[in-house]
């Protein structure tokens, strides 16, 4: 009787810790989908009567890609395409990427409200983020040495507007690394010669213009003329199963979703 009844308490708790497992969700990844709308996106689906834990890690697009190969994450936030390389890495391991669509981003290229200037080609922002152009004047602003902030180098924001805006240069040495979007929208905001990039949802901080870009505003009505248009991911291993699939499903395809999508300032996938 007290083996049975032991073997039942076991049965039960690992049973009762299966559960457990799937009803929690860990997603990592890139600070422009991991600090405002997968949080909120979260609120959303947990609100909505969804009994299910969240952990959220927003260190950078790279930090998809190793978290789920160490198979710590069971979603990956990504700003960018993942890297071929990273793909054989988990070929390597006898598992297959899969890649979901979250939404559309627009990169704001953002300067303090007090500038004058408002719109910049992508040659001249090429220019002031490699370091060719160090003054203001020298865009049709008034003289003033350009300080310029960039994400850092586990950012897919960083090499995607390196791809995009940058011909595929080197920044410039002078350019400043910064964590996020929330921390260079704070710096150009609180430095009169300052230029950064940030994702749409953030562009509309207090103090902030963003610049036309060879003539076209960064709104969601122009992402298919706009220069510096990306897709945002999410990837998994393999097809989700559970929780993740269940969370994935609504926050990709469901109507309530896609409104909080526009709402915090991205664009919803058709």
């Amino acid at each position: 009787m007290t083996m049975k009844y032991t073997a039942m308490l076991a049965l039960g708790a690992l049973f009762s810790g299966s559960v457990l497992a799937n009803d929690k969700i860990v997603i990592a990844g890139s600070d422009t989908l991991g600090a405002k709308m997968v949080p909120q996106l979260k609120e959303a689906f947990v609100a909505a009567g969804n009994d299910v834990d969240f952990e959220i890690a927003a260190e950078g697009s790279s930090q998809a890609f190793t978290t789920l190969l160490a198979g710590t994450a069971d979603i990956g936030m990504s700003s960018r395409d993942v890297k071929e390389a990273e793909k054989n890495t988990f070929a390597a391991k006898g598992q297959t990427l899969v890649e979901h669509i979250a939404a559309w981003d627009m990169i704001g290229v953002v300067i303090n409200d007090a500038n004058g200037v408002r719109n910049l080609t992508l040659k001249q922002i090429e220019g002031i983020f490699t370091g060719d152009i160090k003054d203001w004047s020298e865009v049709g602003g008034k003289t003033g040495k350009i300080s310029a902030y960039t994400r850092n180098t586990a950012s897919g924001t960083y090499k995607t507007f390196q791809e995009l805006a940058m011909a595929k240069r080197d920044y410039g040495s002078d350019t400043q690394k910064m964590a996020g979007n929330e921390q260079i929208a704070t710096e150009v905001a609180g430095n009169a010669n300052g230029i950064g990039y940030v994702g749409l949802a953030y562009a509309d901080k207090d103090g902030l213009k963003a610049v036309k870009v060879e003539g076209v505003s960064p709104k969601p009505k122009n992402k298919a003329e706009y220069p510096l248009s990306r897709k945002l991911y999410y990837y998994t291993v393999g097809e989700p199963t559970g929780a993740a699939k269940k969370f994935l499903d609504w926050a990709i395809k469901d109507d309530a979703a896609k409104v909080l999508i526009e709402k915090v300032g991205f664009i919803a996938v058709d």
